[in-house]
């Protein structure tokens, strides 16, 4: 019996080569061939014509009217800002997240809002049964109106199903778990994966469906499978949180309909996930008050100021090499910041353990948050807190400098709306900060932190 052959595909672009190669030829990414049955030309040639969607004839641009209803808007404010405003028609949206943060259960919830608006909804779970998706439906509450369910995970059949009844919205979850018949790879496999999403993405396209694809996560927080995978749908959404917290953050990776910078922040109960309105009032629970090592920051994620507490604690060390941690934050970062402070303050930071955390859980990439750690890092160091209702915000150079922000009128309305009555700000923001009320202080390099402790 013929040994069957075999083909290797690069799980970053879905490149394919007759043999293993240690880098892949097309996205030079490294060790990323992964090995699967060639499902030959006649397979995949089906596979792509399976969907019988109707010809498409050309347009002129002058002649294309524009619909003011391509959106459809679930009320849900913190879901529809991250869309852009909505739900798209005919798009194809990917939502990828570690397992149990709650994927499953903000598209039922969607999916509860979407059939109370009388819109048509099909919910296909390949890892769960009907009854499952029953349990879990009425821990959220009641439904208004009605959805379909469906436990299936050949996409033939479902091709044939959405075909029939053309619903207006589809989730399919998981996309990891769908196969095709005449394609010989097992289900999450790259050519599975590949073959399946862009039959839906023809369903999306050819038929005005709407389709929201569940994608799993690796270790490193990218979604499982080939990187074209990501290409080939109109939006990615990633659901990020903590296990041991109640939050979740729900960012926009990639957008084609609107932007990428915002964000709509949840938090999980019993009965499933609720908006969080004013998510700087619910990031400051619990803070200390006059604690050496606490800073109060603005970072914007989006056009939406946040307010976090940033954490400090330096202490002696004991050990040859002292220890370094950054929660939150990049570590990289932190580290570069007080090599700065040794440098220009002569603070001797090489004999102290340092760790820096964002209280809360969050995760921040911001250069608006460097003056933040600087204060942070001189507090717990001197053992002095920063005066209370005050909040800095800042970039800072490596020669010490400190450099503007932007959008600082925006985290100034939201410092003064939470009853903060002074801002540490870099000097070249002054002008563009006009707040009444407000105790406004401008620094332009490091070295005049110190004096207002």
């Amino acid at each position: 019996m013929a040994k069957a052959k075999s083909v290797f595909f690069c799980k970053e672009c879905g490149a394919e080569s007759p043999k293993w190669l240690g880098q892949c030829p097309a996205c030079k990414a490294w060790d990323s061939m992964v090995e699967e049955p060639n499902a030959g030309k006649k397979s995949i040639n089906k596979a792509a014509s399976a969907s019988p969607v109707k010809r498409a004839m050309p347009e002129k641009l002058s002649t294309v009217k524009v619909q003011n209803d391509l959106r459809i808007v679930t009320g849900v404010e913190e879901f529809d800002r991250v869309l852009g405003g909505g739900i798209v028609d005919s798009s194809l949206v990917l939502v990828g997240g570690d397992p149990g943060i709650g994927k499953s259960t903000l598209l039922l919830q969607i999916c509860r809002i979407l059939a109370g608006l009388d819109v048509d909804v099909l919910y296909i779970s390949g890892e769960e049964s009907v009854g499952q998706i029953k349990m879990r439906a009425d821990r959220l509450g009641d439904f208004k109106g009605d959805i379909e369910l469906l436990s299936e995970n050949n996409l033939d059949n479902i091709e044939e199903l959405v075909i029939e009844k053309r619903p207006k919205v589809v989730v399919i979850d998981s996309i990891q778990t769908m196969f095709r018949e005449d394609i010989a790879a097992a289900p999450g496999s790259v050519s599975q994966v590949r073959e399946t999403t862009g039959s839906l993405l023809r369903l999306a396209k050819g038929y005005g469906i709407t389709i929201f694809i569940v994608g799993h996560v690796t270790k490193e927080g990218v979604v499982a499978g080939p990187r074209v995978l990501e290409h080939m749908v109109d939006t990615v959404l990633y659901f990020e949180g903590d296990n041991s917290t109640d939050y979740r953050v729900l960012r926009a990776v990639k957008n084609r309909f609107g932007s990428t910078n915002e964000v709509g922040v949840f938090e999980m109960r019993s009965d499933g996930l609720k908006e969080v309105r004013n998510p700087s009032e619910y990031m400051l629970q619990g803070t200390p008050v006059g604690e050496p090592g606490s800073v109060i920051t603005a970072t914007m994620e989006g056009t939406r100021p946040i307010m976090l507490e940033i954490q400090a604690l330096c202490c002696q060390t004991s050990l040859n090499i002292p220890r370094r941690t950054a929660v939150g934050i990049d570590y990289n970062r932190v580290n570069l910041l007080m090599a700065v402070l040794e440098k220009k303050l002569g603070l001797k930071l090489s004999f102290c353990d340092a760790y820096v955390n964002v209280a809360g859980g969050m995760k921040v990439n911001e250069p608006a948050l460097d003056l933040a750690i600087i204060m942070a890092l001189l507090s717990s160091y001197s053992n002095k807190a920063l005066g209370e209702k005050t909040i800095v915000f800042g970039e800072v150079g490596l020669t010490g400098e400190i450099r503007g922000v932007s959008q600082a009128e925006q985290r100034a309305a939201e410092a003064a709306q939470l009853g903060y009555e002074h801002i540490i700000l870099p000097k070249v923001n002054l002008k563009s900060v006009s707040r009444s009320g407000l105790k406004l202080t401008g620094v332009s390099h490091i070295s005049e932190l110190m004096r207002l402790f």
